[in-house]
């Protein structure tokens, strides 16, 4: 940092910092350019006459791009907030490097990582079925609890069937690379999760993206589309993981099925927080399951495990289990995860005052930060709250100033973001008190 003052004499603080963050993105910008040049066509000579980024992981353009971040992280003065050590249970409290903090970076929106029958359901699989499956349940064969964790989604969605992968973002890839290929086109709202991405990326399918939550906007490109492919999938989710909105289900149902396509649905961030219930996205609009063709969801957020699920009738489930690559050439899921996510589900259904708290708390939350004037952008309140900043280095500092003030919240930074939307990501637990978000909204308000 003293380098940057001596060389830009009698300039503030303010304006260094706006030109090494303009320096950044020109550097960023230059790599971006390079990647998207199309490959070369004709043979480059022998080993000596290769680019040094061919076969060298430090030039690799990826690495260039974190090493530029870094970099000028640390000509300003920012801190990483990545990679924090918790000390035990991360709920709405965690401890760090022996300090005890407010958190806000833990999905755990109901509480149920540390609940003392969840840890019990599980410790009590591991001691019957050991650690591991050890191969794919295809070859290995399954355990009762595999079962009784599906049957018991597919009853919660009220549907045929359901599967469980060992990885939420595999599920996606593996379900929508295998079911769809390059006949096939896959819609999907623009902010849809990177897993989506992978999985028509493999699948090979064509890929059109269309504007956030804009149903019209989705219906006029199939109007336009729909005759030139064989399968068409739509890809929704349910509760946004970066802005804490949710679509207009009812509308994206009537599209789906006026144009013949299937239709899927996210519930990474939804299940345990949206409806009376709990049930998801269509609980809160009072949606039969078998309306939407794939239910999709995660179990490490509100039922305290780790992988995915996919639900719905039988033909598509069977399909999954004997031919999807992402289950079929996969360990199965540990016993212990699945018998922690089962009693997570089941306590969720005996206990739906944790739902209603946690809507409660999320609403007071958002009503307080905008009325201290903070840009919450589209939030719903409902677990996912963003303060937007509109600027990188500003989110960083934010996260660092409130950590120091023992609150522990993550930015998200350009390019996961554009710039001008950079924000801190606020996830709201039904464990948190309304002393804590209060208290957090004041901290956070004083700051801006």
């Amino acid at each position: 940092m003293s380098t940057i003052k001596k060389g830009l004499p009698g300039l503030t603080a303010n304006i260094k910092d706006k030109l090494i963050q303009q320096s950044l993105e020109r550097k960023l910008r230059q790599v971006e350019h390079e990647q998207s040049q199309p490959p070369m066509t004709r043979p480059l000579g022998g080993p000596a006459a290769l680019p040094e980024e061919f076969y060298r992981f430090d030039q690799h353009p990826g690495y260039r791009q974190l090493r530029i971040l870094n970099e000028g992280a640390a000509r300003m003065g920012v801190r990483s907030p990545f990679f924090k050590v918790h000390e035990g249970i991360a709920g709405a409290q965690t401890r760090i490097a022996g300090k005890h903090y407010v958190n806000y970076a833990s999905y755990d929106y109901l509480g149920m990582s540390g609940d003392p029958q969840v840890i019990a359901a599980a410790k009590e699989a591991l001691d019957r079925y050991g650690t591991s499956v050890s191969a794919s349940r295809l070859v290995s064969g399954e355990r009762p609890i595999h079962r009784q964790l599906e049957r018991a989604l597919a009853d919660l969605y009220e549907v045929d069937d359901a599967i469980v992968f060992v990885s939420g973002h595999a599920t996606n890839v593996s379900t929508i690379g295998h079911l769809f290929g390059p006949r096939d086109l896959v819609l999907h709202d623009e902010l849809i999760h990177n897993s989506v991405l992978q999985g028509i990326q493999l699948s090979g399918a064509r890929r059109l993206p269309f504007a956030h939550n804009d149903w019209a906007a989705l219906d006029r490109i199939l109007h336009d589309q729909r005759r030139d492919f064989e399968r068409v999938l739509i890809v929704l989710e349910g509760l946004y993981g970066m802005d804490g909105d949710f679509p207009d289900l009812p509308r994206f149902i009537e599209i789906k099925r006026r144009h013949k396509a299937f239709l899927m649905i996210d519930e990474a961030h939804s299940l345990g927080v949206m409806g009376a219930r709990g049930y998801g996205l269509r609980d809160h609009f009072g949606i039969d399951g078998k309306d939407v063709d794939i239910w999709m969801g995660t179990m490490s957020k509100s039922l305290a495990g780790c992988g995915g699920y996919i639900a719905g009738e039988s033909a598509l489930v069977e399909h999954l289990k004997f031919l999807a690559p992402g289950f079929l050439y996969s360990v199965g899921m540990p016993p212990s995860v699945a018998a922690a996510s089962l009693a997570a589900l089941r306590r969720m259904q005996e206990m739906p005052d944790r739902v209603a708290t946690l809507q409660a708390r999320g609403k007071y939350f958002l009503e307080l930060a905008r009325a201290a004037g903070v840009d919450t952008g589209t939030s719903a309140g409902l677990a996912v709250i963003p303060a937007i900043t509109g600027s990188s280095l500003k989110a960083a500092r934010l996260s660092t100033q409130l950590f120091e003030q023992g609150v522990n919240v993550q930015p998200i930074l350009y390019p996961a973001v554009p710039e001008r939307v950079a924000r801190l990501r606020f996830f709201i637990s039904c464990t948190h008190t309304e002393e804590q978000l209060r208290h957090t909204v004041e901290l956070l308000a004083a700051a801006l």
